[in-house]
């Protein structure tokens, strides 16, 4: 792997800022109507290098230094959370292939994850379960070289354009304790009995692609296994420290954006002859703002350095997780409550922002189960 030097990481941060000022923010809005980023899109970012960073260069990644991978998420989050789906292809799906996946399924599947010919999501997420992976119901049942799938799932991010889909699901329904029936299997775009149903409509992240599954008698190639049968939950556990550390990260960038345009429109704004920035409240609330966005920093820094270097740092990450993306919301609430009326608006930057954030403290593990993982680790509760 390429060590990050920081000349190099800046320059490259600076030269994919410009790439997404003209491929990204000119567009933003009209995907937002749109309700979805095109795959087009998906296309310049591999054509340019942009996508799966990390994967190894026999593969046609760069093997660069996750720090690479960390300016891409936060360049991304600061033109708008719906690119949310190109990170989760980048560092929370992909990486399941890159750990566990054979040679022969690497060198089928990365090139084209790194090029943008195949795009990716996982699909965790069940009508009935939310982060109680233990209880999902979608099952596999194995006939000769193939498995047959059965089930569904929804909020399945980049569900309608994902060619490659990595399924949980339980290869032995009758497993005691239940997590040890659960396997993943690489679901690929044109199997036979596999339909993506609607495309979701949400309260924000109006561009991010999310959809329903569902699989009737999927027959789906023994060879697509991802790992061994019946570890898929503790792949998922591993895996788990990443992608909740790449929310949190991309909460802090949020909150960091908002602060920075409702600075800006406290200056310039007036009320009762004076800019509103000059009334105590204002400042008072800025400046708790200001800290907030700090500390997280700080704290997230140690945390990416940690993760990089290999360290088991699961209980700070769910910290984090939660903390950070609780205080994007907090900061997203005061910010509209600083731009009035006009918060309200469409035109302002500040109430996409408001309805992006909410789903932070959902996705990726609830944040009363970041707490619950805490606790456990402090040695409180069950399962200590």
């Amino acid at each position: 792997m390429k060590l990050a030097h920081q000349e190099e990481l800046q320059v490259f941060r600076q030269t994919f800022r410009r790439f997404l000022e003209k491929e990204a923010v000119p567009h933003y809005e009209q995907w937002e109507k749109d309700r979805l980023i095109p795959r087009s899109f998906w296309k310049k970012m591999g054509e340019n290098g942009w996508l799966c960073p990390t994967v190894e260069e026999r593969y046609g990644g760069a093997g660069a230094d996750w720090l690479y991978a960390v300016a891409i998420i936060e360049e991304m989050e600061r033109v708008g959370s719906g690119l949310a789906g190109i990170a989760l292809h980048n560092e929370i799906v992909v990486p399941y292939l890159t750990a566990y996946g054979t040679e022969e399924q690497k060198q089928r599947w990365l090139p084209g994850c790194v090029s943008g010919d195949l795009i990716t999501a996982i699909a965790m997420t069940e009508p009935g379960t939310g982060s109680d992976l233990a209880n999902i119901t979608t099952t596999a049942r194995r006939e000769g070289d193939v498995y047959v799938l059965n089930g569904q799932k929804t909020f399945i991010t980049n569900g309608i354009h994902a060619d490659l889909i990595i399924v949980v699901c339980k290869t032995d329904p009758s497993a005691e304790p239940k997590h040890k029936g659960i396997s993943l299997l690489v679901v690929e775009r044109g199997t036979p009995g596999f339909e993506r149903g609607k495309k979701l409509e949400k309260v924000g992240l109006h561009c991010l692609d999310t959809a329903e599954l569902f699989f009737d008698e999927c027959r789906v190639p023994v060879r697509n296994l991802l790992g061994e049968e019946g570890k898929g939950f503790y792949y998922l556990m591993n895996q788990l420290q990443q992608e909740r550390l790449v929310v949190a990260l991309s909460a802090w960038v949020a909150a960091e954006e908002m602060f920075r345009t409702t600075l800006d429109y406290v200056k310039k704004r007036t009320a009762f002859g004076r800019p509103i920035g000059q009334f105590q409240h204002t400042q008072f609330t800025m400046a708790e703002m200001a800290t907030e966005i700090e500390l997280g920093r700080a704290f997230l820094e140690r945390l990416i350095e940690e993760h990089r270097k290999g360290v088991d740092c699961v209980t700070e990450v769910s910290m984090a997780k939660w903390w950070l993306t609780e205080m994007a919301k907090r900061v997203a609430a005061q910010c509209m409550q600083l731009h009035g009326g006009y918060g309200y608006m469409e035109e302002y930057p500040i109430a996409r922002r408001f309805r992006d954030i909410a789903v932070t403290s959902i996705y990726a593990g609830t944040n009363e189960i970041m707490k619950s993982i805490i606790a456990r680790r402090l040695g409180l509760g069950e399962g200590r």
